[in-house]
């Protein structure tokens, strides 16, 4: 059974298409043209098509996607909790999840997950492989092992660190956070240790041979990514791009989807000119980015800081933002965390799709509006990205105001005498009775 890129190629429109055209009301024909030039990617292993996967659509031609990372590590290990975090994602609009488990049982907390996930599934192997075995002792054959059973358990997109070389290495004096990139560093532990080249680079043509035959998409990792925005666009990081576009070209040609993974500190400054290079360079795969965060300096915020570049990034040419949670940089997050960080990135993709002028992208943000304008507390509160947060704040509110009668008629912000909304309203009415050529009321300066 061919691969999605394959299929598309050979200009059929499969019902993985037509989902995804339906989904983002936009033509199936376009849909299938992007997919078939490299420039969109449907991860959808067929295994997880069997199971329940809706399919989802990463291009700039859609809408703005975002992931949700969650796992489990060494300190704390539940499968339990990882579902409740998965749901916690899910709930907040997450388009895909990535499993970074690195601790307790990895193949049954990936079941478990993948088992209640509707979403597009991702996970990085070299995690269980180094968690198998330790970094010293991997070699070809239990790489590909690990990653045909975790195709065959149904996961629709690898992260794999092939782009970092050993030549890239001699890159890194000069830079502050070094290697962040937890299998970026581990990959070059085990190219100093054996002094050979990285084996996920090596065996890139035996690993394109599992992704074609599960249809598992390609997410080319970033093993050199800036942890630091004074490392941002720097030799070694443009160095590993140029190797990742070598890769997309060698993956694509035997019929594999790629993405391609993007940076996660960069100065706002620097955000368009990291958007396009990765066009030039990559054949205009869909990029993949971290946030990205545009300053260092807010622990506790990296949500704030990453949706700030995110948006940026959703606007220069980012097809997918993977989330950051306020814990980023202190520890793993919990349940609200992942909330927090999927509800940041959410704002961030759909305020790029806007700026940019896609279809239908601003017609949400009417909707809200109208109903504001005339005080329509349902349908805000409905048409509110976070509903739930909107509902309990406004009900906070009103709760506070009950002594002061009904506030169907003005905004709980202002107050009745204050509220420009109704005023508005006012304003309008008299506006239509004089074009009727009706006596108009006095507006009353307090009511």
């Amino acid at each position: 059974m061919a691969t999605q890129l394959q299929i598309a190629r050979d200009g059929v429109v499969s019902d993985e298409i037509k989902a995804v055209a339906k989904a983002e009301n936009v033509d199936a024909g376009l849909v299938r043209d992007e997919l078939a030039a490299g420039r969109l990617v449907i991860p959808a292993n067929k295994l997880h098509l069997k199971s329940g996967l809706v399919p989802v659509g990463i291009g700039r031609v859609l809408t703005t996607k975002v992931n949700a990372n969650i796992g489990t590590s060494s300190i704390r290990s539940s499968i339990d909790t990882e579902l409740d975090k998965m749901q916690a994602a899910l709930d907040a609009g997450a388009d895909a999840m990535m499993d970074l488990s690195t601790g307790g049982d990895l193949d049954a907390t990936r079941e478990a997950l993948l088992a209640r996930c509707p979403v597009p599934f991702g996970t990085v192997p070299i995690y269980q492989v180094i968690e198998n075995r330790g970094v010293e002792e991997i070699d070809h054959t239990i790489i590909l092992d690990v990653i045909e059973k975790q195709a065959r358990q149904g996961v629709d997109f690898f992260t794999i660190h092939a782009g970092i070389l050993r030549e890239h290495l001699d890159l890194l004096d000069k830079r502050v956070a070094g290697i962040v990139s937890r299998g970026g560093a581990l990959l070059a532990k085990w190219m100093l240790h054996h002094n050979k080249q990285n084996p996920l680079y090596e065996m890139f043509d035996d690993l394109c041979d599992i992704m074609v035959e599960y249809d598992v998409c390609f997410s080319l990792g970033d093993g050199l990514r800036p942890g630091a925005i004074a490392d941002a666009t720097d030799k070694a990081q443009i160095a590993e791009l140029r190797t990742l576009g070598e890769l997309t070209a060698r993956a694509q040609e035997r019929g594999c989807q790629v993405m391609v993974e993007g940076p996660g500190h960069v100065p706002f400054d620097q955000i368009q000119y990291n958007m396009e290079i990765q066009q030039e360079i990559c054949h205009g795969a869909p990029f993949y980015v971290l946030g990205p965060l545009v300053t260092d300096i807010a622990p506790g915020y990296d949500h704030i800081t990453s949706a700030i570049g995110g948006t940026a990034a959703a606007f220069y040419g980012a097809a997918f933002l993977c989330y950051v949670t306020p814990r980023e940089h202190l520890g793993l997050p919990d349940a609200d965390d992942v909330r927090a960080g999927v509800i940041a990135s959410k704002i961030a993709a759909h305020a790029g799709d806007v700026a940019r002028g896609l279809k239908d992208a601003a017609e949400r943000d009417k909707r809200l509006s109208v109903a504001r304008a005339n005080l329509d507390w349902k349908t805000h509160l409905a048409e509110s990205l976070d509903p739930q947060t909107a509902e309990r704040m406004h009900d906070e509110v009103c709760r506070e105001m009950e002594a002061l009668g009904p506030s169907t008629d003005y905004c709980s912000m202002c107050g009745k005498a204050w509220c420009s909304v109704r005023t508005n309203r006012e304003i309008r009415e008299a506006a239509r009775l004089r074009r009727s050529n009706v006596q108009i009321p006095t507006i009353n300066k307090k009511t």
